[in-house]
């Protein structure tokens, strides 16, 4: 599986093998806010340890204790979403054996890691012993069951093109990879066990990107090799919403690897002893009513990914985001997929006709505060629409917009998306007389922007990026 690194603006068409499937991650809800342009989410050049220790910007802020949110899902749609994540492939093709690891599970990590990836492997490796019950440490050893490899991009993107970051079973280093590439040896189909699996993550991207490749990529090394957009809580989602793994992860995964079951189960014994699993892991969801949320047919995942993916034209994008709302209309969709159509939408209508892409965020709003579980979904909306208000001289609304989208971006530890948002209650405090205040936000802003975007120069294209929609900058310009 591999994380993709997308962006709204970029060329180019992945390509998909047997070995490492290409995952339509990364950019498919990107962050960037100029009204009038396109900017990639990540940068262009190298975030570099001289770059990280940039005198004149604050510390790099970092999470601490995790605030994971509790699951309030039916059994049965759990044991549903449990079949779909570990016996299908991306693909749709279904697999013939259940695989994971047995015993100890250790984990090493190999290469020049940026200083933040060790500390987010710790986390994220205690997390997985608590939350999920699975007995894995982390060893210095020559011999590891998950090789963790810090790499540049350019090595990554040498051997697949769109990759952000990805993971391959039976190798233990890129040599080994390209050796057994185009052989069943390294195909997800064709494995009957997990005891040795190789994971390539980028040493020259930002702090978040690299801990988001972490959770995404160490959590199909041991689980699901699937991802299902009818999940609004999980990172098992191809949407991009959640870059850490959630309750609802911890809990797929506390089952995965449950003693009931056993690597080399035939589908139809996994599904006899799942029930029996989530009753005692999850005794809360035996008396809640299942959801029954339809499947997702793949022209709308087509659709959206032409939409939102590499390579299309403007034209093509727009036709796309045309079809995957008419999909999601014609399906009768209330539930976070019909907001993402909507999301994608003000995409792609947000450089060149702004109000239309206003009204589609508005929609996509108006769907994502149906349910509790897109809260978060609705603070990458407010992003957008603050920015609008902000450009608007409408500061009371961007601090309206703002103040419960910050604590959601914390809670889910999305530094990138928490420091837009300060940048843009900063922008708002300074436009309302507030200015005293704004100096403090901003300045907390930058230290979370330095986890979430990476080098100096990245966080303060940022800041410019922003400052640029207070109409008080455009005056100044002006003048």
């Amino acid at each position: 599986m591999s994380r993709t690194d997308l962006s709204l603006c970029s060329t180019g068409r992945p390509s998909y093998s047997a070995p490492a499937r290409m995952r339509w991650r990364r950019a498919l809800l990107p962050l960037a806010l100029v009204l009038n342009a396109c900017m990639p989410i990540t940068p262009s050049a190298p975030a570099t340890r001289a770059a990280v220790m940039d005198p004149g910007l604050p510390p790099m802020k970092l999470f601490s204790v995790p605030r994971t949110e509790p699951v309030r899902l039916s059994n049965a749609d759990l044991a549903r979403d449990f079949m779909d994540l570990a016996l299908s492939l991306e693909s749709g093709r279904p697999l013939d054996l259940f695989t994971r690891f047995e015993g100890p599970i250790t984990v090493r990590l190999v290469g020049e890691a940026p200083a933040s990836v060790p500390r987010d492997l710790d986390r994220l490796l205690h997390r997985l012993r608590s939350e999920a019950g699975i007995d894995i440490r982390a060893t210095g050893g020559n011999a590891a069951n998950i090789t963790i490899n810090a790499v540049s991009r350019a090595e990554i993107r040498r051997v697949l093109p769109q990759a952000a970051c990805f993971v391959v079973p039976n190798v233990t280093n890129l040599r080994e990879y390209r050796r057994a590439r185009r052989s069943r040896q390294v195909s997800w189909s064709h494995i009957e066990a997990r005891t040795r699996l190789a994971i390539f993550l980028p040493n020259d991207a930002s702090p978040q990107e690299a801990r988001d490749c972490l959770h995404e990529e160490l959590a199909q090394a041991l689980g699901p090799l699937n991802d299902l957009y009818r999940l609004p809580s999980s990172v098992f989602n191809d949407d991009n919403v959640h870059t850490v793994l959630t309750g609802y992860d911890m809990l797929i995964l506390r089952a995965y690897y449950d003693p009931a079951l056993r690597n080399g189960m035939r589908p139809g014994e996994v599904r006899a002893r799942i029930p029996g699993i989530l009753a005692r892991l999850n005794p809360a969801g035996e008396g809640l009513a299942a959801r029954r949320a339809v499947r997702t047919p793949r022209p709308w995942i087509e659709a959206v990914q032409t939409a939102l993916g590499p390579g299309a034209s403007a034209g093509a994008r727009r036709r796309a985001a045309t079809e995957a709302l008419g999909i999601a209309s014609a399906m009768g969709w209330q539930d976070h997929r019909r907001g993402f159509s909507h999301y994608a939408m003000g995409r792609i209508l947000q450089a060149n006709r702004p109000e239309a892409a206003r009204e589609q965020f508005l929609r996509a709003d108006h769907y994502f505060a149906l349910t509790p579980e897109t809260r978060l979904h609705r603070a990458y909306v407010a992003a957008q629409l603050a920015a609008f208000a902000l450009a608007d001289n409408a500061p009371e609304r961007a601090l309206h917009l703002t103040s419960g989208a910050i604590d959601l971006a914390a809670r889910h530890e999305n530094a990138a998306l928490l420091s837009t948002l300060l940048m843009l209650r900063a922008e708002a405090l300074d436009l309302s007389g507030r200015a005293s205040e704004g100096a403090d936000v901003r300045l907390d802003s930058l230290g979370w922007a330095r986890y979430g975007f990476g080098p100096g120069w990245a966080v303060r294209a940022k800041l410019r990026e922003i400052g640029a929609l207070n109409p008080l900058s455009r005056n100044r310009d002006r003048s």
